[in-house]
Parts: structure tokens; C-alpha cells; sequence
């Protein structure tokens, strides 16, 4: 068990846990650094401040992940010790997550028009008060058997460029890292093997203000952990890592804490945060 986990998501998003639960979770299975990015929203940051002043021993980080589009698929860009109240962060979230809603109607339509017919009613309600996201029309079609995983779902039909896929307002991964950097975050490149050529886009990012790369990944075979290594280490990145858990309970999600991520990777991030802007104030 890991005693760091980077990439975590709640119900402010699209995780199952609400940001107070993931912060008692963290706690029980003795984790001592953990950041929550959900999608597109900081709504949960607060929550979770609140709740790990119970626990002393655990050290949060406000953090986000930000999705990106690109020609030939995603990009995902985590953005870590984010000035949670800035108002141009939020404007920039919430015109995501409307972009979002409208995507998941057309999704859950697309859908219609293939046999598979799923409540539009119900996807809300799986999501909550969380922005309404692929997986909660995944967990849908879940319910109603139409699909045996949430793999399943999104290599079928809801994946890009499959026969469900919407796109919605785009943001390129560089404006992303930008709105990081100008949030006074530190951006990371999200898992980069949905990238087609990695190092290119490490490249471009990289002359964006990006200061790190997700190494140690739940997905991630040996290989490609030591070709992001390697990476980092070329260009100059702190290698970071995590579970990308969202608690959704399917039998092949790794738990939080999962995935092996070296304490030296949180240490590196607070270094670089706290030369930045000395002991902030976000940090518990």
C-alpha cells in the first residue's frame, strides 16, 4: 500500500465517495499525502479541507484535472496546489462542466439510437451534485446490463470516437497548463499513454509552464513507467503518480492507495510549491 496517491476523484466529479469520505478512507489505510482532482471542479476542495483537520498525520493537496481534447484523442492535465478561489479558475470550470451536461444528453441519445435506452433521469441521479461525466452514463448502462464493465462501456461506445462519443467545448492541453500556472498551480500531464506521442507533448507542454508527468499509473505496464521515468528525467519533471480512483466499487478498480507512487514524488511537489509561494496557506 502506497502511502501516496495523487489522483483521486469524488462525487464533485464523477467518483462515488464524497471528498470527506475520501479524506477517511485515505486516513484508515494510513496514507500521508493525497491530493483530489476531480474533473473539471474544485467544488470538492473545500470539503476536503475541512475534513482532514481530523487527521493531522495526513497531508492534503488542492488539486484538478482538467480534459483536454485533441485530433486524435484526450489529454488530461492535473493541476496541483491550485488557488482554489480564483475566479477565473472557476469561470473556466463551470463553462466545462455546462459543455459537460449538454455532451452527456447527446451521449445518452446516441445511445438511444442504438437499443440502448437509459434514463436520462437516472444519469443524474447517479451523478448528484457532482458535474455529470461519462462514467455516470457508464454506471447507467451498468445497471441495465447493456454492458458487463465500465471498460466495456467506454471501448464500445462512449469512448472517443466511438458510436456514442460527443465532443464537447474544447481546450487545448497547452491553454490548460496556462490556466494552471495562471491559477499559481503546478500542471502535470495526466496519464500520458492516451496521448499518441507522449514526448511531443511533453515537449509542447513543457515550453507551457509544465512541471511534472504521471509515472506511476494504475494502467501503466513496467515499460511504460520507465519510459515516463525516463521522460521526466529527460525534461526535467517531477515524476508523479496515482490511482485515479472514483470508489465506483467495479471489480477491477484499484483502491486508493494502490498504486506504488514514491513519497519523494509528493516531496518534490511541495518543494517546488513552497519556492513558489512560501508554506501556503492550502496546504494542510
Amino acid at each position: 500500500m502506497s502511502r501516496v496517491d495523487l489522483h483521486l476523484h469524488s462525487t464533485a466529479s464523477d467518483g462515488k465517495l464524497t471528498p470527506e469520505a475520501i479524506i477517511v478512507k485515505a486516513a484508515e489505510l494510513g496514507l500521508k499525502v493525497i491530493s483530489l482532482t476531480d474533473h473539471d471542479s474544485i467544488a470538492g476542495i473545500v470539503p476536503a479541507l475541512k475534513a482532514v483537520k481530523a487527521f493531522p498525520g495526513l497531508t492534503f493537496i488542492p488539486g484538478v484535472e482538467i480534459s483536454t481534447d485533441l485530433a486524435d484523442g484526450e489529454a488530461h492535465i492535473l493541476g496541483y496546489f491550485i488557488d482554489y478561489t480564483d475566479p477565473e479558475l472557476e469561470k473556466a470550470l463551470e463553462r466545462f462542466r455546462d459543455s459537460r451536461l449538454g455532451r452527456g444528453r447527446g451521449m445518452v441519445a446516441k445511445l438511444d439510437a442504438l437499443g440502448i435506452k437509459i434514463d436520462w433521469s437516472r444519469v443524474q441521479e447517479i451523478a448528484g451534485d457532482g458535474a455529470i461525466g461519462r462514467p455516470h452514463i457508464a454506471r447507467a448502462m451498468l445497471e441495465k446490463g447493456y454492458v458487463a464493465t465500465f471498460e466495456e462501456a467506454f471501448d464500445k461506445y462512449i469512448g472517443h470516437g466511438g458510436p456514442a462519443y460527443v465532443e464537447r467545448e474544447k481546450m487545448t492541453p497547452e491553454e490548460a497548463v496556462a490556466l494552471i500556472v495562471r491559477s499559481r498551480g503546478l500542471p502535470v500531464l495526466a496519464h500520458p499513454f492516451t496521448v499518441k506521442d507522449p514526448e511531443a507533448m511533453v515537449i509542447n507542454l513543457k515550453a507551457a509552464g509544465l512541471i511534472g508527468i504521471e509515472a506511476y499509473y494504475k494502467d501503466n505496464t513496467p515499460e511504460q513507467t520507465g519510459a515516463t521515468l525516463r521522460l521526466a528525467e529527460k525534461y526535467g519533471l517531477i515524476p508523479t503518480g496515482g490511482t485515479d480512483y472514483h470508489g465506483i466499487g467495479d471489480s477491477r478498480e484499484v483502491m486508493l492507495g494502490g498504486v506504488e507512487v514514491p513519497m519523494a514524488a509528493a516531496q518534490q511537489l511541495i518543494a517546488m510549491a513552497d519556492r513558489l509561494t512560501p508554506r501556503r496557506k492550502n496546504v494542510l
